[in-house]
């Protein structure tokens, strides 16, 4: 079972449950509405209705508020940073929180319009996604399970440059079309343990990240409970776990995206997210 968000005939996304080569439809809004049911009430709300399987995607989930990161959280990834940046790499003892906007989001297998003159630094970030089943807060450690309703593939693209010259992540990270996720949400009982899953980043088709998700600092129960510390998470947040060693600012001489690049994040047992970079 693969959820998903599909442009009807009319051009309307419309929510979904992808099942071999068709697609079962929702009968809710969005997506976020449907997760916001309880399970009794999401098993009623899919219908008989079906359509193919070829049609155009959206991202799976667009949540209210901004997506959930955590930055550095692959520990060679951050070795790779802070060498990069000439420092001394520190492990933190809580995970480093931050966002991206809404209007970052993108829609699985589109082209990504990147403005050249905003920024010559656009780099790639492959990452876990976890979307949040149900509303909740202070959620312990131990009952992080309770609180997802899936995973999905992430690309949380970066503008280098902005993210120096602000001196904080929000405004580098937060570009139109620069956020794609997909391209659907497998539901966590079909994970098990997201704890050891290959992610992989192939740029045009050559590998430039490649770890698993059990090198993770911190796993994606500490996140759950640290991000709803004091902070209610709601049904659709996205929260991105970070990403492995391997982006093209920390590389020797540094690779950043090129007009027509091929992008795709592979993680296993969930899919492939591909993009195409458009420099405009």
């Amino acid at each position: 079972m693969r959820f998903v968000t599909f442009f009807d005939a009319d051009g309307r996304s419309r929510p979904g449950v992808l099942d071999g080569e068709a697609i079962a439809v929702i009968d809710c809004a969005t997506l976020r509405d449907f997760i916001a049911l309880t399970q009794r009430e999401r098993t009623g709300q899919i219908s008989s209705r079906h359509v193919s399987s070829k049609v155009r995607l959206d991202a799976p989930v667009r949540p209210a508020r901004n997506v959930i990161c955590v930055g550095r959280n692959y520990l060679e990834h951050a070795r790779e940073g802070a060498r990069a940046l000439g420092r001394e790499l520190k492990i933190p003892d809580v995970p480093a929180f931050f966002t991206k906007a809404t209007n970052a989001i993108a829609a699985p297998d589109t082209s990504l319009h990147l403005q050249e003159r905003i920024s010559r630094e656009y780099d790639y970030e492959a990452e876990l996604a976890v979307v949040i089943g149900t509303r909740c807060k202070d959620v312990r450690q131990k009952e992080w399970r309770e609180v997802v309703f899936g995973y999905t593939c992430l690309n949380d693209i970066t503008a280098r440059d902005l993210q120096r010259a602000h001196g904080q992540w929000f405004k580098g990270k937060s570009l139109d079309e620069t956020c794609p996720i997909g391209p659907w949400i497998l539901p966590a009982a079909e994970i098990g343990d997201p704890g050891n899953l290959e992610i992989r980043f192939l740029l045009n088709g050559v590998e430039k990240q490649h770890d698993t998700t059990a090198h993770m600092i911190f796993p994606v129960s500490r996140i759950i409970a640290e991000a709803s510390r004091g902070m209610t998470l709601e049904p659709g947040d996205v929260i991105a776990t970070g990403t492995p060693a391997g982006v093209g600012f920390a590389r020797t001489p540094p690779e950043f995206l090129a007009d027509g690049d091929e992008m795709a994040v592979e993680i296993e047992g969930i899919g492939t997210l591909r993009n195409q970079v458009r420099i405009v």
